[in-house]
C-alpha cells in the first residue's frame, strides 16, 4: 500500500479520528468509495440533528479542490467545535431538534493525497458537472477539455465519482428538507474573502437571489463589523463551465429554497504578508504561518453559526411570496452591473 506524507493526509486522518472519537454523537456514511495508489478512500458525509421529519438543513462542504487544504480545515474545525460543545451546550442541543447539519469535509480525498486541484484523473470537480456556459468563459480557467495535463480540466466521460456523490447527496438533502443552505469553502481568489452565489455559467440572475439578499441584510445588521466579505454572483468575476452548484440549481425539481454559497478565502493576502509562500505550490492557496492559520480557522465561525441560527429561526421558510418578489427586485437592482 502506498504511503503518503503526513501533510497530504492530514485532513483525511483528522476526519477519521473525529469519527472514531465522536461517532456516537452523529450519523456518518460514505457517499463514494474509491482507491488511489492502493489507498482506500471515502467521500464521507456527517449529519447532526433532526432526521425524522423535513426541516431546514445547512450543508458545509470542503476540499473540492485538493490543494486548497484550508477549506477542509475550516469545515473540520467547525465540526470538531460543535461535537465538543454538544454535551454541555443546551442551545445547540435545542437547535438540533429542529435543524439538520450536514458536512462533507473532504469532497476530493484523492486530490489531497496528490496535492492537486483535480482528483485522481486530474479532473477539476468544480468544472465537471454537465452544465455549459451560454456565454464566453475565461480561457482555461472557465474549464477546458483540451488535455488532462492542463489545469481546470473538465473530463471527457461525464461526472466523476466524487461529483456524482456530492450531487446525489445534495439532492437527497433537498428532498428531506424544507430549505437547504450550502457553504462550500475554497481559497485562492484575491485579497478579500468573497461569498459567491450562482450563477457561474451565465450573468442571468439566480432565481433565489432574493433569499440571499435577505440573509445579507440580516447578517450585516446583526454583525455590522464583520467587514471582510464581498457577496456577489460568481459571474461578476468570471464565468465557468461545469459548476456543481449551478448544475444543482438548474436541475432542482424540489421547489424548495436552495441557497448555495461559495466561500472563496482571499489567499493573496496571505502571500502578500509572507511572499516566501510563492516558492511552493500549496503556498498559493493556504496560510503557512501558524498564527495566520489559527486566525483563519476562527475567522469564519461567525458566518457559519449565523447560517445555522438563520435555519433554526426558519428565516427562509417565513419569507412570503410577495416579500420574496420585493426582495428579488431589490437584489437585482443591487447586483445588476451598471453600464
Amino acid at each position: 500500500m502506498a504511503k503518503f506524507s503526513f501533510e497530504h493526509s492530514f485532513e483525511i486522518d483528522k476526519l477519521k479520528r473525529l469519527i472514531a472519537q465522536h461517532q456516537h454523537q452523529f450519523r456518518h456514511q460514505s457517499l463514494a468509495d474509491l482507491y488511489y495508489r492502493g489507498e482506500k478512500l471515502s467521500v464521507t458525509a456527517i449529519e447532526l440533528g433532526q432526521q425524522q421529519q423535513p426541516c431546514p438543513t445547512v450543508l458545509f462542504v470542503g476540499g473540492v479542490h485538493g490543494v486548497e487544504r484550508i477549506g477542509a480545515q475550516v469545515v473540520l474545525a467547525f465540526l470538531d467545535s460543535l461535537v465538543n460543545r454538544l454535551p454541555w451546550d443546551t442551545h445547540l442541543q435545542q437547535l438540533l431538534k429542529y435543524v439538520r447539519l450536514a458536512f462533507v469535509p473532504v469532497a476530493n480525498p484523492a486530490g489531497f493525497l496528490r496535492g492537486s486541484r483535480g482528483n485522481a484523473n486530474n479532473v477539476d470537480l468544480m468544472r465537471n458537472a454537465p452544465i455549459d456556459s451560454d456565454e464566453e468563459v475565461t480561457f482555461l480557467v472557465g474549464g477546458q477539455r483540451l488535455s488532462s495535463r492542463l489545469p481546470w480540466y473538465r473530463g471527457q466521460n461525464g461526472m466523476e465519482l466524487e461529483t456524482q456523490a456530492l450531487v446525489k447527496y445534495v439532492q437527497q438533502l433537498q428532498h428531506q428538507s424544507t430549505s437547504v443552505i450550502a457553504l462550500d469553502a475554497h481559497s485562492g481568489f484575491g485579497l478579500r474573502d468573497h461569498l459567491w452565489f450562482p450563477h457561474a455559467h451565465t450573468r442571468q440572475p439566480f432565481a433565489g437571489i432574493g433569499y440571499i439578499y435577505h440573509l445579507m441584510q440580516l447578517f450585516e445588521k446583526g454583525y455590522p463589523h464583520h467587514g471582510h466579505y464581498r457577496l456577489a454572483p460568481q459571474s461578476h468575476f468570471y464565468r465557468t463551465h461545469g459548476d456543481i452548484w449551478d448544475y444543482l440549481v438548474a436541475s432542482d425539481i424540489s421547489h424548495k429554497p436552495f441557497i448555495p454559497l461559495t466561500l472563496e478565502m482571499g489567499s493573496w493576502a496571505w502571500v502578500r504578508k509572507n511572499p516566501r509562500q510563492l516558492f511552493n505550490f500549496p503556498g498559493y492557496f493556504n496560510p503557512q504561518k501558524n498564527h495566520r492559520h489559527q486566525r483563519i480557522l476562527r475567522r469564519h465561525v461567525v458566518l457559519m453559526q449565523f447560517l445555522i441560527d438563520a435555519a433554526y429561526a426558519q428565516i427562509i421558510e417565513q419569507v412570503k411570496p410577495t416579500q420574496l418578489t420585493q426582495l428579488t427586485q431589490q437584489a437585482n437592482r443591487f447586483w445588476t452591473p451598471r453600464g
